[in-house]
Order: C-alpha cells, then structure tokens, then sequence
C-alpha cells in the first residue's frame, strides 16, 4: 500500500493523540509528544486538527505532524518506521512541495531530529539546519526533592492564576483563561496537570504545564515560566523541580524539556533541577 497524507479533523485527533503517546520511549530521540498536541490546543479542538498531518499505510499511522505555525513542521515518526525509506521520500516530499497542503511557499522549518533519514533527505534536497535546541532529561526512578517553595495545581477556578503568570513570563503571550479552558478541554490533558510557585508573600512567580504520556513513558514540561518581576530568585528551579514531582506521580519514567540552546537561564535552571543536558538538535529550514 502506499503512504497516504492526510489529516485527523476533529473526531481522529484521540488516535492521533494515542500513538504519539505510544512512540515516547525513554533512551530514543526526543520528539512531538502527545503533550505538545495538547499545549497546541488551547486553541481549539478545530484549529488542532487543522493544523495536524498523518503519513499512514494501510490505515495505520506512521508519521505524524504539527504545523506549530505556518512554518513550522514538528514531526513524530513511529520507532519502527524510523527506517522506513518509502515513507521518509514521501514525507520529504510532502513537506517540499506547497501544493500538496503540508508547508507554504517561502522559508520554513522542519524538525526531523528524530529521524536519521528523514533529515539526511532534507539536506540532500537543498535544507540547511538552523540554530541548536538542548534537549534535557530527568530519570523520575528516585524520590524528587522538595521544591522548597509552596505550589498549587491549577483547577478551573485559578485558571486566572495560572494564564496572568504565563503573560507575564513570556513577552507577547495571548495565553488567556479563555485559551486555558481549551486546553483543558482538550484529551491530552487527562494525563496533565498546571502548576503554580507562591513566595513567602503568596505572590504568584512561577508556573509550569506537565504533560503524561502514559505509566512508564517520558513526560514533558510544556511550557515552563518565570514571572519577569521575580528573576533571579530560583524559582525557576523551584517549578521545575515540582513538575518532575508532578510527572513522577501521574507515572511517568522520565521527565523532558527541550529550549533554545541560546536560553542559557532556562538551560541552567533545568540542570539545577536534575535534569541531565542531551546531545544538542537542530531543525531543517530552506529559504524563502
């Protein structure tokens, strides 16, 4: 049977979520997790699924994507594809060319870290890679320690807590209460949980999305900020450290967080977290 391309629409984004869930494994390259499918959906359940792509074979799924924008490709390939020279071409392919509905015309980018051959085909193809991402780890075998600093889990009810730290970590963020019932709304987040740090004065500083993909599987941190007003204090170790508690309690074998390598605070605060720092990754772009 040949690869066929197509797209979830809302009622086959549950399977779409299920087999991310089944192709996290701890030791392998990290890639899209069903976590980041669901920090998508704040959005929506509609612009989710306008914004997935399958690569399938007789009905089973062996590729999946999400367009985090218009030019932005992150993809998630089945351990046991990951050699799959048919599917590779054709994925190369689909993504290459603008007519067939995956990426526009003009630059955009690719991140095909977890599949040797997928990215060998981009480069053959004329793709350069762009700048590194570090990719960190944490073994959730042993007991976490505690955080040092009080943390709340998030209910509907403190969605506003939650949404205001978020706007005021991120410069540009639209995370509204409104965007934080989607997501909850959303599948992926029955195996999620949204934390909050409170200092000695219950102000909120710091928070952070962790994101199960199931008993015995990598977790993820997605995303995790610190409020701009209260830097510089560890609280960014602090919620770190609380979503690894978090991930070790709703199963998880193993907690991951990938950032620009770039961000060298982000990178310091997970390894003062525990996290261990992984072999760098980088996307595929071409020009526009």
């Amino acid at each position: 049977m040949a690869i066929a391309l197509g797209g979830p629409g809302v009622d086959g984004l549950g399977e779409v979520a299920g087999v991310l869930r089944e192709w996290q494994r701890d030791g392998a390259p990290a890639q899209l997790h069903p976590g980041d499918l669901g920090w998508f959906w704040r959005f929506g359940a509609e612009a989710t699924a306008a914004a997935v792509r399958t690569w399938s074979r007789d009905g089973r799924i062996l590729a999946v994507g999400l367009l985090d924008h218009p030019a932005l490709l992150r993809l998630a390939v089945a351990p046991a594809a990951r050699r799959d020279e048919e599917l590779a071409r054709r994925l190369v392919e689909d993504v290459t060319e603008p007519g067939r509905g995956v990426l526009a015309a003009g630059k955009a980018h690719v991140d095909a870290s977890m599949c040797e051959l997928i990215r060998d085909l981009l480069s053959e193809g004329g793709w350069n890679t762009d700048e590194p991402w570090t990719p960190l780890r944490r073994d959730l075998t042993d007991p976490v320690e505690d955080p040092g600093v009080r943390i709340e889990a998030i209910g509907p009810e403190q969605a506003h807590v939650r949404t205001a730290v978020q706007r005021a970590s991120f410069d540009g963020s639209t995370f509204t209460d409104e965007r934080w019932h989607a997501m909850a709304a959303g599948s992926p987040y029955a195996d999620a949980r949204c934390l909050v740090a409170y200092d000695a004065r219950d102000n909120a500083v710091a928070a952070v999305t962790v994101w199960s993909a199931g008993p015995g599987r990598p977790g993820l941190i997605e995303p995790m900020g610190v409020h701009r007003e209260h830097r510089g204090r560890g609280y960014g170790e602090a919620i770190t450290i609380a979503a690894a508690a978090a991930l070790q309690e709703l199963g998880s074998s193993s907690a991951t967080v990938c950032t620009p390598a770039s961000n060298a605070g982000a990178v310091a605060a997970y390894r003062s977290a525990g996290f261990q720092r992984l072999p760098e990754i980088r996307d595929h772009y071409r020009d526009a």
